[in-house]
């Protein structure tokens, strides 16, 4: 490398802040942030050593590429706003010539999706969704694995999920997560990272059916446990999930003609099987740290930019899977199936 990124960070509430550091520790990035919140931009400034901004347009007044004598550098922006501005500021960056990864969901809406890809292709952008599980190494592994076609072809996925939500983000009462049109409940904060990990390993959904409620969360009205049957094709899907269980758990099996695989996250490992007198045979990870997956999908990201390789989620992924979240919300309204949008 002959010179390092210009990475801008939209928002640092908790995702941003982690995203901040992940891309400080690839040593491949100069970073700033842009925070409406005071208080908090002069923490994390202070925090990280990286300079502020109160608002985008001042940020990108003072973008460091701009200088001609760093005009080499690639602009990056990472969009870590509540999830109905993702959209709106992915469009004023883009027009700005950024590369952009954007935080999941990618929108709780299909509007403004098309102008912002009409000026993706126009300016020849790198355009990536935060699906972090796809930088998992087992989840990826255990892919590999299916993709070679040692097991047969894949016949039902089935998620079992489950975490304890005032645990980890004890603030969820005060922010976008109690609210769906701001990317609130389970279905777009939690469920959405399993069902696009789901569509990586066994293909898209096409059509599904959901349950939801609020059953234990205090101090929100959102849904808290979500099932959903849905079907990839050829392929059944099975989801279970809930946001309140003391267990911090996810279990994916993928059941194929010859044999089954099941990535396990809290143990950090994909097993397989393959006759049923056996046991499982596991293929353990070396321990991940807590930043780990986020390293790893930031430099992927920045390999993206350098043309080394795809975005771990491309924004056609992306849109995919914002087509469930809607249709798995809409079921739950209409209390019926619902087709994804572009199948049949």
């Amino acid at each position: 490398m002959t010179h390092k990124h210009s990475v801008m960070i939209i928002g640092v509430g908790s995702i941003g802040e982690r995203h901040l550091r992940c891309f400080q520790a690839t040593g491949r990035a100069d970073v700033l942030f842009v925070e409406i919140n005071d208080g908090l931009r002069k923490q994390i400034s202070e925090r990280y050593g990286v300079q502020g901004f109160a608002d985008l347009e001042t940020a990108l007044k003072h973008r460091p590429d701009s200088d001609p004598q760093q005009a080499t550098r690639s602009a990056v922006a990472v969009v870590a706003t509540p999830a109905n501005l993702h959209i709106p500021v992915a469009q004023r960056l883009a027009e700005a010539g950024f590369h952009l990864l954007i935080e999941k969901p990618l929108s709780t809406s299909t509007s403004g999706i098309d102008r912002l890809q009409q000026v993706v292709r126009e300016r020849g952008l790198i355009v990536g969704v935060a699906y972090v599980y796809r930088c998992f190494p087992a989840l990826s592994a255990m892919r590999d694995a299916l993709l070679s076609g040692q097991f047969g072809k894949p016949v039902e996925i089935v998620a079992v999920c489950g975490q304890n939500f005032p645990t980890y983000r004890p603030a969820y009462r005060t922010t976008y997560y109690t609210d769906h049109a701001t990317g609130g409940g389970a279905i777009q904060d939690a469920l959405t990272h399993i069902i696009n990990a789901s569509e990586w390993l066994v293909g898209p959904v096409d059509r599904l059916v959901t349950d939801a409620a609020h059953q234990v969360l205090d101090g929100v009205t959102v849904e808290d446990t979500v099932h959903v049957l849905a079907r990839h094709g050829e392929v059944l899907g099975n989801y279970s999930l809930n946001q309140h269980q003391a267990p911090n758990e996810i279990t994916l099996t993928v059941i194929c003609k010859h044999g089954t695989v099941r990535w396990e996250s809290h143990q950090n490992r994909w097993r397989w099987m393959t006759r049923p007198d056996e046991p499982w045979h596991d293929q353990p990870n070396d321990p991940m740290p807590r930043d780990g997956a986020f390293i790893i999908q930031a430099d992927r990201f920045l390999d993206a930019v350098e043309n080394l390789a795809p975005p771990a989620c491309t924004l056609e992924e992306g849109v995919q899977t914002l087509n469930v979240n809607l249709a798995a919300l809409a079921s739950v309204d209409q209390r019926c199936w619902q087709t994804i949008g572009g199948h049949s």
